[in-house]
């Protein structure tokens, strides 16, 4: 499980997708999200806007990260 230190109140997932190095382009992220291929807690969430708050969990692939 990889961390992700959090600078402000929340990042939008598809922004994590990018800065955690996981997605070379934001044009990547997106296309995951749309597709299903991110879980949010658990749940697949297919908004790229999505705000991903202190102590969530975000799955890609076979990859989890965790913001702290």
């Amino acid at each position: 499980m990889e961390k992700f230190a959090l600078s402000g109140d929340y990042i939008e997932l598809n922004k994590l997708l990018k800065a955690s190095g996981l997605c070379d382009t934001g044009g990547i992220a997106k296309y995951a999200i749309k597709n299903g291929r991110v879980a949010v807690d658990g749940e697949v969430e297919y908004r790229k806007g999505c705000k991903i708050r202190h102590g969530q969990k975000v799955e890609f692939d076979s990859h989890m990260i965790e913001v702290n």
